[in-house]
């Protein structure tokens, strides 16, 4: 794992929980998140973790609680690099001129001991430093542009182990259709199969998606917070997961705690959110900037 020092001078404040660090990583996908990676560790399914696409860290955090003793967890962006092509330099430029690696290090150290291996540049560069068959869960949320996002599916594919889980994030937003067309295509001709989606993510598996799929369903049969259904797609059963109402788990607790007491006392209680473990300490609220997030795509809705 990448060890480095990170300058912190002239960072932002270093985040006192989860919530604190910027990106769209919405509580729905944290309990997916949770139970895709708890369910593989219970089974005892071996692998590796990648996340292609970190922004400022969010999701990377929340998966890093998950890593086990003989893992890796390989990330990859651009940072603040240049993109190889003119289209993915005017996406980098309009929606993540605030990226740098020195930031992503830091939030990611406020929450864990270790970096992850970081790998610097375009996710082309991905199979240089993961092996192939070596991973159980891949999430991609990088380029919106078809031609990466299919590269990336494609990458996605050779990595993962047969139980191995892939996470497509922006499958179905209005400004991405380029990774809706990606993910589609290879559900319809690539063998994907479609385990459940939410109103961001896409989750599937290229391995035997039917015991995964009634586990699911028997896991959200007993939440209260979460709304689900069973629609047939491309000759097969897949879930849709609302979570308008969904009560995230656990989060990995920040080494600097301090401005979080108040709203631990304040949390509400839930009696149904996973008890956490000891690499995965509560530290657990919505805050108001999330809570708008999520208005908003309720009002979309």
């Amino acid at each position: 794992m990448t060890t480095s020092p990170v300058d912190t001078d002239e960072q932002l404040p270093a985040p006192s929980r989860l919530a604190d660090v910027p990106g769209w990583f919405f509580p729905v996908d944290q309990l997916l998140f949770d139970w895709f990676l708890t369910r593989q560790r219970q089974r005892d399914e071996s692998g590796d973790l990648l996340e292609v696409g970190v922004y400022l860290g969010k999701s990377a955090i929340f998966s890093g609680a998950y890593v086990r003793d003989g893992d890796r967890f390989t990330v990859c962006d651009l940072f603040d690099s240049p993109a190889e092509d003119s289209s993915n330099s005017a996406e980098m430029a309009k929606s993540y001129s605030t990226l740098t690696r020195r930031a992503f290090e830091a939030n990611y150290l406020s929450f864990h001991d270790e970096l992850p291996t970081v790998v610097q540049g375009p996710s082309s560069f991905v199979p240089d430093h993961v092996d192939k068959d070596s991973c159980r869960f891949v999430h991609i949320d990088a380029s919106h542009l078809y031609d990466h996002v299919h590269a990336d599916i494609v990458c996605a594919r050779t990595l993962l182990r047969p139980h191995g889980i892939v996470a497509l994030d922006d499958f179905r937003a209005e400004h991405c259709p380029g990774v809706a067309a990606a993910t589609w295509q290879a559900v319809t001709s690539g063998g994907l199969q479609a385990v459940c989606i939410t109103s961001t993510k896409f989750y599937g598996t290229w391995g035997d998606p039917g015991p995964v799929r009634d586990e699911l369903l028997s896991w959200l049969s007993g939440r209260r917070d979460l709304w689900y259904e069973v629609q047939s797609v491309a000759g097969g059963p897949l879930i849709r997961v609302d979570g308008k109402k969904a009560v995230a788990p656990p989060h990995p607790a920040s080494r600097h705690p301090a401005a979080d007491l108040n709203r631990q006392a304040s949390a509400p209680a839930a009696s149904d959110r996973p008890r956490p473990t000891a690499r995965r300490l509560a530290a657990r609220v919505l805050p108001s900037s999330l809570a708008k997030a999520v208005s908003a795509a309720r009002r979309r809705g």
